[in-house]
């Protein structure tokens, strides 16, 4: 991977053409070993425009357009009830989300397409991802909701899986901080920029879904047109169903630092989650705001501005020192202050400085702890698998927190007990990743 030029044709020597000179030995280093030369800038727009549409399209409908449609739906005497659906909904498609992730990246792992291992899925997520968010647009029933927004996720999963696989068979490791800051970075943008279209300029159920789901299409494009190390058919793995099955299992007690940091991004994702996917509820029937939407908009954007500086600068940092744990251990803390701030103080003024603290938090979590978990996977053949069963740690926590937290509002008549819950995880999950001992 070491033979990367300026045109940024490929990161590894073989790449793209099967075996050359010392035959399968030295494919096998072009395809699987770790990349030494610096991705151009090019590529990080690239990586970053992708990201922006994937944000976009997954978390307006997270935020605003999932909830609002299905309280058109249902129209319920009592708001808990909206919020239940919610969660329910959201928990089904996590479900699908923990199938697609691994089982994606263990086939893409195995791809020997002469576009490359990576890019026919990302590819064929997008599609996926797009036609559903639009059929989501036209469906009047709760089952039709929860189907198409199962399908969107699952397509969210195959392009993800394979697009963040790209982190680790590309970017060298003194990078990697700084790249994935380019992963967290439009998670922020994407939200205020989805919110904003959908609030003032495609303000209908459809019209919303439909422009998250082509500036989907149109964002991920350029990155199709970078080069993809290809995968020759003496390298592939067997395709068995059980060598497949069997390849999801990943033991934490041979690989336990790969088991703290997955328990880690578990942990953490939980309390983001828990603090963030019930905001517009907790503003409209905790605070009883009656600019409930606008203030989410307000939130979004001193959250935003928060994840873009610590996604970018101090991923960068962390990349320069050396050091990934203590980075992730804060960022983990400051989550967890952030939760409790809203616990205890349920106001708005004090909302809009947790939102800034838990951007600062998770911002650099996103970042840094991307680039942690690409040094501790396994094995160099199977990244897209290994780093697809960590991806679950990011989207299946998002999926199931709104039905976990709805539990958790239902049963405690309010929102106090969802932010301390929120807060547990994420310092649960700042302990977690104290234990990991190969990187540091």
């Amino acid at each position: 991977m070491s033979n990367s030029d300026s045109t940024g044709t490929s990161q590894h020597s073989g790449s793209g053409h099967g075996t050359h000179g010392s035959g399968h030995a030295t494919a096998l280093v072009g395809v699987f070993a770790e990349p030494t030369r610096r991705v151009p800038g090019r590529w990080i727009a690239a990586f970053a425009t992708a990201w922006l549409g994937i944000w976009m399209a997954q978390l307006t409908p997270v935020q605003l357009l999932l909830p609002a449609q299905i309280d058109k739906q249902l129209h319920p005497e009592n708001w808990v009830d909206s919020v239940v659906a919610f969660g329910i909904i959201s928990g089904i498609a996590g479900l699908c989300a923990i199938i697609a992730y691994p089982l994606t990246g263990a086939l893409s792992d195995r791809t020997t397409s002469r576009f490359g291992r990576r890019r026919p899925w990302i590819a064929g997520g997008s599609v996926l991802f797009a036609a559903a968010l639009l059929l989501l647009g036209v469906q009047q029933s709760l089952v039709g909701i929860g189907v198409f927004w199962a399908l969107a996720l699952t397509g969210f999963c195959v392009l993800t899986a394979a697009l963040t696989a790209t982190i680790s068979d590309q970017v060298p490791v003194n990078q990697r901080g700084y790249v994935s800051g380019w992963l967290s970075a439009p998670q922020a943008v994407g939200i205020i920029l989805g919110l904003l279209l959908v609030t003032m300029l495609f303000t209908g159920t459809f019209a919303g879904y439909a422009v998250v789901a082509i500036l989907l299409l149109l964002l991920v494009v350029p990155f199709l047109f970078l080069p993809d190390a290809v995968l020759t058919p003496e390298q592939r793995e067997p395709m068995t169903r059980r060598a497949i099955i069997e390849s999801l299992w990943i033991s934490p007690r041979e690989h336990p630092d790969f088991g703290w940091t997955l328990l880690s991004r578990v942990l953490v994702n939980f309390g983001n989650a828990l603090g963030t996917t019930l905001l517009l509820y907790f503003l409209m029937f905790g605070l009883n705001d009656k600019n409930a939407e606008d203030d989410l908009i307000l939130l979004t954007l001193i959250y935003m501005v928060f994840v873009i500086i610590a996604s970018i600068f101090l991923g960068q940092l962390s990349d320069k020192l050396g050091r990934r744990k203590v980075f992730v251990f804060v960022a983990s803390a400051l989550q967890g202050v952030a939760a409790l701030m809203l616990a205890f103080i349920p106001d708005l003024t004090a909302a809009m400085v947790a939102a800034g603290l838990l951007g600062l938090g998770y911002g650099c979590f996103l970042s840094v702890d991307q680039a942690l978990a690409t040094q501790v996977l396994p094995d160099p053949a199977s990244r897209g698998k290994d780093l697809g069963i960590m991806n679950i740690a990011t989207a299946v926590p998002q999926a199931v927190a709104p039905l976990l937290g709805a539990a958790a509002v239902a049963a405690l008549g309010g929102f106090f007990g969802l932010f301390i819950l929120s807060g547990v995880f994420a310092f649960a999950g700042a302990l977690a990743v104290a234990k990991v001992k190969s990187v540091r």
